[in-house]
């Protein structure tokens, strides 16, 4: 039925992946299977109108040989030889999978990893420190706490694939959620770990996040061993050395224990009677403090000095500690990218060693998130709307609380008979770092019609498609030249460039981190499905990661909205559903079926109670207007757009007839008031999730359409939901907001103001040229295109050929060498690749 291929080099293990289908083709109850006989598990994960599957995931575990592609059909699949199994019994949860078991128990995540009779690690746990003040407070104090589970639930249970969510806190604060993942003979669990940041920013401090484990050692202590990943290999190492001493143990006794096999009797009694007098190395730390570098220390024991080790760059996050009768392997996806990080080994030489992989490294400054400026006397909305003007800040007291902000991480534990060899341990830090994915070619996707208006590269337009290449890559560019990496911070991208620095404006208000600002996740996105390349992916699933946690709060005052863009990732007091909005998640969500994902999207089930919570409007209103649930106000752009796409997302995946009967009711409401979506806002009552339809006002401003609003109304127009009037009032608002004051003033009654931004703005007339036919309005679209004309509030120098190239900027002038290209900006990036994605899509016949 369809064929699905890998995103970039098959690698054997455990994936999960997703699939659309055409409406009306595939029924709700069709099983799949791998024509090749690959034992597949399948399940759906959204339906069409009509009740027939419009996406499934599909689950194989690792594969010996993967072929270059699967040819997914109807059918009853095939069993796997080793079916992953889960049994609950008596507050325990057993997971088996082939030789491998994993016994979960409160209050840890794994109470024990068993490889056969075997017991290869106990106690699997989260750990976490935490600081009662600055690190420059000189009396502050540490207290380290073990996290403890409070429920576990199985939320699949094979056979190719079992998935246990376990829930809890870090003692009194940070509360948790984790994932474990396995697959039917597979020796690792993937754990997706997600927490929330709920401590007071004046004096809570989190000064270390991680997850032990630990590992009973069984071997002498010449056959145990240690391995840390750097950027070429591991650190290869013994407990107890036998390479370098002064008397010789024999080539194969050191080439044995280089190798992780057994070193069996030593022969050169020289050596043999003198290993009580060889120093046993306890402790060993990998410290990932910067994306630059990282540093390697060992010791023999607590109480003695650390001696260090040759220092390197960028370390993929694995290591193993165990011997020749089995270890741990373990490590941190994205390690040197999410840094502060560390990877620690502790009483090797003991009866038990202890495996660390901090998410946040103990040797790093604590965790600061208190707000980053006093507010420089903005109390008034007046004051912080004067800010608004020179910085770009939307501050206001109390609102760049970092309460409720998250962040997920991948971890993974492989549990061995043996010390694996360097090159099985290459292998599987490669895998951790760059999961393997199974997806549909581009023509797939297209032909399923899912995610709106989008075509495939089209060679006859070469120049708008070598464009959108050098944007991406630029932004590839700027991420390793600006070292846009970090707990925080990885995932987003800079707003504005700062020309006369030769940087981006990091520290200035709203200039600096984008937070979603005018859709990149929308470009990326759409860029990968129209094209297929992995390196787009890997960059979109990095921003949809941090989007979705960082610059969302998941508790508390503004649970539900996000924060929009700012020097820190929450300083911003617009706290909108249009950071937040599911249109940034569904992608990544249907593509890979991420259960994490999903959660996010839960969240927005009722995202139309957060206008209680917070006025967007409440700084510039000229009316008087206090949050009412029986009359909420309602933007019909950004808003209305962010609660669509929750609403539509939550009945194609759960069912929720309330979420389509507010979906099509707001449809139809909309399509009633006499000026559609040019009428700007509408009230809404939570109570039946209706809006009042007398409302007669034009109002219209430049932002309303650059928040996902034509991609979810593309969607909405293409399901033919039956709500007349409403593609109507959609292509009134698409024709008109490019018009001519003449045509704006014969139709309304009066020209349109705050028109602005009409290059992004030209896929709208693209729409309502492609749906009416209208040939004259498509060369509207497109001269709009070119030559962005009028635009006064976003100079956008990007339609000039000549100005498509980057500079090198070298000299004592610039911390570093670096590479600008200062006419891009993320607001232009983001609006000139939906533009021409959606223009080449819906009318390039039309081009000149």
């Amino acid at each position: 039925m369809t064929t699905v291929h890998w995103l970039e080099q098959a690698r054997s293990q455990g994936i999960t992946w997703g699939v659309p289908w055409p409406r009306g083709t595939t029924p709700d109850d069709t099983t799949f299977a791998l024509r090749d006989g690959t034992p597949v598990q399948s399940w759906t994960t959204a339906t069409w109108p009509d009740g027939s599957i419009k996406w499934s995931a599909h689950a194989i575990g690792p594969v010996g040989h993967p072929a270059p592609s699967y040819e997914l059909v109807a059918g009853q699949p095939a069993p796997p030889e080793h079916p992953v199994s889960v049994v609950e019994a008596d507050e325990e949860v057993r997971v088996t999978s082939g030789e491998v078991s994993w016994v979960l128990t409160k209050p840890h995540l794994i109470s024990k990893i068993l490889y056969g009779e075997r017991e290869v690690a106990r106690e699997v746990r989260l750990v976490s420190i935490k600081q009662d003040g600055p690190d420059e407070d000189g009396s502050r104090t540490r207290q380290q706490t073990t996290a403890s589970v409070d429920q576990i639930v199985v939320e699949q249970d094979g056979p190719v694939r079992a998935v246990v969510r376990l829930t809890g806190r870090h003692g009194e604060w940070l509360p948790f959620s984790v994932r474990l993942y396995f697959y039917a003979g597979a020796t690792d669990v993937r754990i997706v770990h997600s927490f929330i940041w709920d401590g007071d920013p004046s004096r809570d401090f989190l000064a270390g996040l991680g997850l032990s484990a630990d590992v009973p050692m069984h071997d002498e202590p010449h056959n145990r061993h240690i391995r840390l990943a750097g950027p070429e290999g591991f650190l290869t190492e013994a407990v107890r050395g036998l390479t370098g001493l002064r008397r010789d143990p024999g080539e194969p006794v050191r080439r044995a224990q280089v190798a992780g096999d057994p070193v069996g009797k030593i022969p050169n009694d020289e050596v043999a009677r003198r290993l009580h007098l060889i120093p046993r190395w306890n402790d060993y730390t990998l410290d990932q403090s910067s994306a630059d570098g990282f540093t390697l220390r060992k010791r023999t024991a607590p109480g003695h000095a650390w001696v260090t080790i040759p220092a390197g760059t960028r370390s993929p996050g694995y290591g193993y500690v165990g011997g020749i009768s089995g270890g741990l392997g373990f490590g941190l996806r994205d390690f040197w990218k999410l840094h502060p990080t560390r990877l620690d080994i502790r009483g090797a030489a003991t009866d038990c060693a202890k495996a660390t992989v901090w998410m946040w490294s103990p040797s790093a400054p604590a965790m600061d998130l208190r707000y980053w400026h006093d507010g420089m006397g903005q109390e008034t909305f007046a004051e912080q709307l004067e800010g608004l003007e020179i910085t770009y800040e939307d501050y206001e007291p109390g609102f760049g609380n970092a309460h409720g902000i998250a962040r997920t991480h991948e971890l993974t534990l492989r549990a061995h008979d043996t010390t694996p060899s360097a090159e099985e341990l290459a292998e599987h830090a490669a895998m951790l770092n760059s999961p393997a994915l199974l997806t549909a070619a581009p023509e797939t996707l297209l032909q399923a019609n899912i995610f709106g208006s989008w075509s495939l590269p089209d060679p006859a337009n070469q120049d708008i498609e070598d464009r959108l290449d050098f944007l991406f890559d630029y932004y590839v560019g700027q991420r390793e030249q600006r070292r846009w990496y970090g707990f925080w911070d990885y995932g987003d991208v800079m707003h504005t460039y700062d020309q006369d620095r030769h940087t981006w404006r990091y520290d200035v208000g709203g200039y600096a981190w984008d937070n979603s600002e005018l859709s990149p996740d929308l470009w990326l996105w759409y860029q990968f499905l129209r094209t297929g390349r992995a390196d787009v992916f890997r960059f979109a699933e990095a921003m949809t990661r941090h989007t979705g946690e960082v610059d969302v709060h998941h508790l508390g005052r503004w649970k539900g909205l996000g924060s929009r863009h700012n020097v820190q990732h929450w300083g911003c007091s617009c706290k909108q559903l249009r950071i937040s909005s599911a249109i940034y998640r569904r992608f990544y969500y249907y593509l890979t079926a991420d259960e994490r994902t999903g959660d996010l999207m839960d969240e927005l089930a009722q995202a139309e109670e957060t206008f209680l919570a917070v006025d967007p409007l409440r700084k510039v209103r000229t009316d008087v207007y206090t949050p009412d649930p029986s009359a909420l106000s309602v933007g019909l752009g950004v808003d209305w757009g962010a609660l669509a796409a929750a609403w539509l997302t939550r009945w194609e995946r759960h069912g929720d007839e309330q979420a389509r009967a507010r979906l099509v009711g707001t449809m139809a409401d909309i399509a009633a008031l006499h000026y559609g979506f040019l009428t700007g806002q509408a009230l809404l009552d939570l109570a039946n999730g209706r809006f009042d339809t007398a409302r007669e006002q034009i109002s219209v401003s430049h932002l309303s359409a650059v928040f996902g609003l034509p991609e979810i109304c593309a969607e909405l127009i293409d399901l033919d939901l039956d709500v007349p009037g409403f593609e109507k009032a959609w292509l009134d608002y698409c024709r008109l907001y490019l018009a001519s004051p003449d045509q704006q003033t014969a139709e309304v009654g009066r020209p349109l103001a705050g028109i602005s931004l009409p290059q992004a703005h030209s896929r709208l007339a693209a729409c309502a040229a492609a749906r009416t036919g209208d040939a004259e309005l498509a060369k509207v679209a497109w001269r709009k295109f070119f030559h962005d004309e009028g635009d006064q509030l976003n100079r956008n120098p990007m339609q000039r050929v000549e100005d498509w190239r980057i500079t090198e900027i070298h000299g004592p002038g610039v911390l570093m060498p670096v590479e600008e290209a200062a006419f891009v900006s993320t607001n232009g990036a983001s609006q000139y690749g939906l533009a021409a994605i959606q223009n080449l899509a819906l009318i390039p016949e039309h081009r000149q």
